[in-house]
């Protein structure tokens, strides 16, 4: 499998493993990750996703540009394919549960956009980032531009898609497209299983609407913020905070 799941206690990763490639993305990787996805939100034990290298090194060096030029006259090829990679994007970006990429090494083009659809993103001082289409005359998708727009702002998001240089881990993070360098993901994971789960879901939501336009309250976010004074986490993490004690939201 060059793609699947691996389940550690409230954990889910799901690893690229494809290191003979370098983790590039091929359209059977492409197709079978949207189930994957559902996989791991329906399982009601797992709290975060972690996206990641199966072996270290490269996170991914994009799009397996050998079976692009293989099919590169073939219009029904490209056009299942691109679908494909639509349909993982908008799941991943949209996905319930929070969402980790961990970056070892190079985390280019479609690989980045990989990283781009996740809520949060850790390098080590090995990650490099870059979006290359422009060096191959292409066109990078439009939700993967507004992810990228989202997170560094239009001026960069130009440099990086015009020039497709690729960053460093510190420019990466001078710039927002990186929240922590770091050695491992422990410490962010442990942060997010300690956290409120029905909390993380519904901030996530709110952070969506925001990013996908919404400027005013409406009758749903409203309905939001006033239902979580009602539920067990808010009578647990409450308790906790005048206890002086850790919360303990369950399982």
């Amino acid at each position: 499998m060059t793609i699947h799941l691996e389940y550690r206690g409230q954990e889910a990763h799901l690893l690229i493993d494809r290191a003979d490639k370098r983790n590039a993305m091929n359209m059977a990787m492409w197709q079978a990750m949207p189930a994957l996805l559902d996989e791991a939100q329906a399982n009601s034990k797992a709290r975060v996703l972690i996206l990641r290298s199966a072996q270290g090194g490269a996170f991914s060096a994009g799009a397996d540009i050998r079976e692009l030029l293989a099919n590169k006259d073939d219009a029904d090829w490209r056009a299942a394919n691109q679908n494909a990679i639509n349909a993982v994007q908008h799941k991943l970006a949209r996905l319930s549960m929070p969402t980790l990429a961990f970056v070892e090494g190079d985390c280019i083009g479609a690989g980045c956009g990989l990283a781009l659809a996740c809520d949060m993103r850790i390098g080590t001082q090995r990650a490099r980032f870059g979006i290359t289409p422009a060096k191959l005359g292409l066109v990078y998708p439009l939700h993967d531009v507004k992810l990228l727009v989202d997170l560094v702002g239009p001026g960069q998001a130009r440099r990086m898609l015009f020039t497709g240089s690729l960053l460093d881990c510190d420019e990466a993070l001078s710039i927002g497209l990186i929240e922590l360098i770091a050695t491992d993901p422990d410490p962010m994971i442990a942060a997010l299983l300690v956290a409120s789960p029905h909390a993380i879901r519904e901030n996530k939501r709110m952070v969506r609407k925001v990013l996908d336009g919404q400027v005013a309250e409406d009758d749903e976010t409203a309905q939001m913020f006033a239902r979580a004074f009602t539920l067990p986490d808010f009578a647990e993490g409450t308790a906790a905070f005048v206890d002086k004690r850790k919360p303990d939201f369950g399982d």
